[in-house]
């Protein structure tokens, strides 16, 4: 294995035992401790080598590598009486699933600096087999945890390494800066696998994904930024980020989506070269009425949509609230989004923006788009209550809520009103 710290050790040094029945929690603790000694002198790295290490959630510490051998697979133990309960998030003031605290993650870190989770595609494996059984059978008491969450930290990379089956969603970066995704393969089943996020970036600043594989089975990345009127007191929006160069698929949500939990905001994000097959939404921005917070500076681009029910969603009424105490009146800003480039074939309706009087979505920009359908009904771009424009071909013929340019940007015809109602969720 490389050594990317002045000191390594290897994870049998602390008396781990890789048959997959033997708990090896304490030897995970004791190399983090171990680790968390070296910060002066750059750090340790925690080589995880070829076998099945079973353990119950354990912490990282700062300025530390784990790697995973090929071959290394780190389980997470299914008896839910040995994960740690954790406060709710403050910016969503509810476990997500229940009221009070939430289980925490199986690999966990919060005010940290400089960790790299890495290896030679070794694996994190959730078995959240279980968890996902009880939470059907209505049998847990609290909010399932994600595989992997980091917490108030910075300079943090995740690469060459797969993720699966996790019991909540996978990877939850939450309120952290600068933050790196490439090269991860993330996995689920795409039915029977409820809430199983691929990547959150929650409140993140900062922050690339980029070359992965994603099939799981809710959204394959989802941004957020906190929920009703917690998320607007946290104040911490999702912004500057990148997402590109990947394939994705979900049967049950969308590719990419953001929302619902939003309210501290989302800005400056650009999603490109992206490939979403075999699923019910392409993209998916998703709000209500108590959210707050804003919608803008969004950008996509080069995206192909492959075998998709629905290309692209704006829905503005996503009510779900943690409690009673949202305001309806705080209602979100969405406007500033551009589509360029959009491909694909069988799609059975290609646009969906669902906007109302009290949310309307504002400067929408279409450009260079055609999309190969499975049906022919004529209202398959469907809008309501959006203002925009399309420029150059766009197929099929857009709403005529839009306004239309030419190719050198100038008006052919003004739209007929921004408010008309053309939506039909019958197909």
């Amino acid at each position: 294995m490389p050594q990317l710290r002045p000191v390594a050790f290897n994870l049998t040094d602390f008396g781990a035992v890789g048959d997959g029945v033997t708990i090896n929690t304490e030897a995970f603790e004791r190399a983090v401790s171990a680790i968390s000694k070296l910060s002066k002198r750059g750090g340790g790295q925690l080589n995880v080598p070829p076998g099945r290490w079973l353990t119950a959630p354990f912490n990282l510490t700062s300025h530390m590598t784990l790697f995973l051998a090929e071959g290394a697979v780190i389980l997470g133990i299914q008896d839910e009486k040995f994960w740690p309960l954790m406060p709710a998030l403050p910016s969503y003031g509810y476990g997500r699933e229940h009221p009070g605290p939430r289980y925490g993650s199986l690999i966990h870190g919060q005010n940290l600096r400089d960790v790299v989770i890495t290896g030679h595609n070794g694996t994190i494996d959730g078995q959240g087999q279980t968890w996902w059984k009880k939470y059907r059978q209505k049998l847990l008491n609290h909010t399932r945890g994600p595989l992997v969450q980091i917490m108030w930290s910075r300079d943090i990379v995740f690469t060459n390494i797969t993720l699966r089956d996790s019991p909540f969603w996978t990877l939850h970066p939450y309120d952290c800066k600068n933050v790196t995704i490439r090269n991860v393969t993330i996995l689920a089943p795409i039915f029977e696998a409820p809430n199983t996020d691929g990547i959150d970036p929650d409140s993140c600043e900062d922050m690339l994904i980029e070359d992965c594989y994603i099939s799981v089975g809710d959204d394959a990345i989802a941004i957020k930024s906190g929920w009703d009127q917690y998320g607007i007191a946290y104040g911490r929006p999702s912004t500057n980020i990148l997402i590109r160069n990947l394939v994705v698929r979900s049967m049950v949500s969308a590719g990419i989506s953001i929302g619902s939990e939003m309210s501290g905001g989302v800005s400056n994000v650009t999603v490109e070269n992206i490939l979403v097959w075999s699923s019910r939404r392409a993209v998916r921005i998703k709000t209500a009425p108590g959210r707050g917070g804003y919608v803008r500076h969004i950008t996509y681009r080069n995206l192909t949509f492959d075998n998709v029910r629905v290309g692209i969603v704006i829905k503005t009424d996503y009510n779900e609230h943690p409690d009673e105490g949202y305001d309806p009146k705080a209602v979100p800003i969405l406007g500033d989004i551009s589509f360029t480039g959009i491909h694909g074939q069988g799609v059975r309706v290609p646009v969906r923006i669902h906007g109302s009087q009290e949310i309307p979505v504002r400067n929408v920009t279409f450009w260079d788009m055609s999309v190969g359908l499975t049906y022919k009904k004529k209202h398959i771009f469907q809008c309501a209550y959006v203002q925009g424009r399309v420029i150059g071909t766009v197929f099929p013929a857009p709403c005529e809520n839009l306004d239309r340019y030419d190719e050198q940007g100038k008006l052919v015809k003004r739209s007929v009103s921004q408010n008309l109602t053309d939506i039909d969720y019958d197909f």
